[in-house]
């Protein structure tokens, strides 16, 4: 997954063009345990970069996610409203949450590449 960042705060960011696609990591799911509830972003709102955007409850505790850069919710993925537990099934492809058109692309050269970000939870066990 060459093409992903990660957050300290455990959301992962892919980029198509402008426009980022974003989701909790299989790190931050194993935490949470069973999601039984995702409240989505709206489209259309801006978000500062670190911004609570949307959350996820789980059967242990309800988290918040964090846009890991700045710009507009262009799209909430609805099938979670449903299927919340595609989040836990698949949490870095049909578990995404919201994708976001950024404003400020150099804010990626802040995030973690797959390497960083594996060494930065090992550290965290």
């Amino acid at each position: 997954m060459a093409d992903v960042k990660f957050s300290k705060e455990h959301e992962w960011i892919t980029i198509d063009g402008d426009t980022g696609t974003v989701g909790i990591t299989p790190y931050a799911q194993e935490q949470l345990g069973d999601v039984v509830y995702v409240e989505l972003p709206e489209t259309g709102k801006e978000f500062d970069k670190d911004a609570e955007v949307a959350v996820v409850e789980s059967v242990k505790a309800a988290s918040e996610i964090y846009t890991p850069v700045a710009g507009e919710i262009v799209a909430a993925n609805g099938d979670l409203e449903d299927n919340p537990g595609t989040i836990n099934s698949d949490p870095l492809a049909a578990g995404w949450i919201f994708k976001i058109k950024l404003s400020d692309p150099s804010q990626l050269d802040g995030l973690l590449d797959e390497a960083a970000y594996n060494d930065y939870i090992g550290d965290l066990d």
